[in-house]
C-alpha cells in the first residue's frame, strides 16, 4: 500500500480541481431546479388564491400600460364595452388535443376609450388555405359585459403583431398595431353577457403541477455526490493497489513471461 502523498501529484491535483469544478456546477444547478420549484409553488398559490373568486372591477386590478402585478395574475374581473370586432387578431399555432387552432384576440372598447385586450378562446384552424378570420364565430354586438382571467403580457420578438396576427399576446403590441390605449396585461374569456350566438372554446384550466423540478434537482446533486465518491474511490484504489498503469505494465509483463535468454 502506497502513501497519500501521490495526491499532490500534478495529475491528482488536476483530477481534484477538475472534480470541485463539476461537483460545484451540480450544485448549482440542483439549487436552481430547487428555485424554480419554490417559483413554482408560488405561482401555484397565487392562482388557487384568485382563480375561484368572484369578480372584481377592471379598473381595480389593471392600469393603461403598466405591467400586471404578478399577484394579480387570474384574477376574475369584469369590464363592460363594446368589441372592436374589426381589429380582431389572431394568435396563430395553438393545438388542442392535436388539432390546430388559433386564440382569438379582440379588443374592448371601455367607457373611457381604454381597450381590454381580450382573448375570446381557442377555434380550430382549416388547413383548406380558407382565410381564418372569416370562420371564426362572432362575438356578440353592442355593449358587452365580460369576466375573465388576468394575464400577464408575453415577451420577446414572438409578441411582433403583422399580418394580423402575433405568436403571443403583448398588450403593448397590440395598442402600437391597432393605435389603442390599452390596459397592460391581457384577459382570457371566461363569460360574455349577453352571450354570442357561437362561442369559442373556452380557456383551459391554469397547469397547478410542480413540474419535474425537484427531481431534477435531486438528480444534479446526485450527480455531484456521484463525482465526488468517484473520486475518492479511486483515489483509494491506487493507494491500495498503486497507479492502474503500472499494474497494467506489471500484469502484461506476466502474462508474456520471462525473456529467453
Amino acid at each position: 500500500m502506497v502513501s497519500w502523498r501521490f495526491l499532490l501529484s500534478r495529475r491528482w491535483l488536476l483530477f481534484f480541481l477538475a472534480i470541485i469544478v463539476l461537483a460545484v456546477g451540480t450544485w448549482w444547478l440542483g439549487e436552481w431546479q430547487f428555485g424554480r420549484l419554490d417559483d413554482r409553488r408560488a405561482r401555484n398559490e397565487v392562482i388557487e388564491a384568485n382563480a375561484h373568486d368572484d369578480p372584481v372591477p377592471v379598473d381595480d386590478v389593471l392600469a393603461e400600460a403598466e405591467p400586471v402585478a404578478t399577484d394579480e395574475e387570474y384574477t376574475v374581473i369584469e369590464a363592460t364595452g363594446t368589441y372592436a370586432v374589426d381589429d380582431t387578431l389572431l394568435v396563430r399555432y395553438r393545438t388542442r388535443d392535436s388539432a390546430p387552432g388559433m386564440q382569438v384576440v379582440v379588443p374592448l372598447i371601455t367607457a373611457d376609450g381604454t381597450a381590454l385586450v381580450v382573448d375570446r378562446g381557442w377555434a380550430p384552424e382549416e388547413q383548406d388555405g380558407t382565410d381564418p378570420l372569416s370562420t371564426v364565430p362572432e362575438p356578440p354586438a353592442g355593449e358587452v359585459t365580460i369576466t375573465g382571467w388576468v394575464r400577464a403580457d408575453g415577451e420577446g420578438d414572438s409578441t411582433e403583431v403583422s399580418a394580423g396576427g402575433m405568436r403571443a399576446i403583448a398588450s403593448e403590441e397590440v395598442g402600437k398595431a391597432l393605435d389603442l390605449e390599452v390596459y397592460g396585461g391581457f384577459v382570457e374569456l371566461l363569460s360574455e353577457d349577453p352571450a354570442p350566438e357561437e362561442s369559442l372554446e373556452p380557456p383551459e384550466d391554469p397547469d397547478t403541477g410542480q413540474g419535474p423540478h425537484f427531481f431534477y434537482g435531486l438528480q444534479w446533486w446526485f450527480f455531484g455526490v456521484l463525482a465526488l465518491g468517484g473520486f475518492g474511490y479511486l483515489a483509494w484504489d491506487e493507494r491500495k493497489h498503486g497507479p492502474r498503469g503500472l499494474r497494467a505494465s506489471g500484469s502484461s509483463r506476466r502474462r508474456r513471461g520471462p525473456s529467453p535468454h
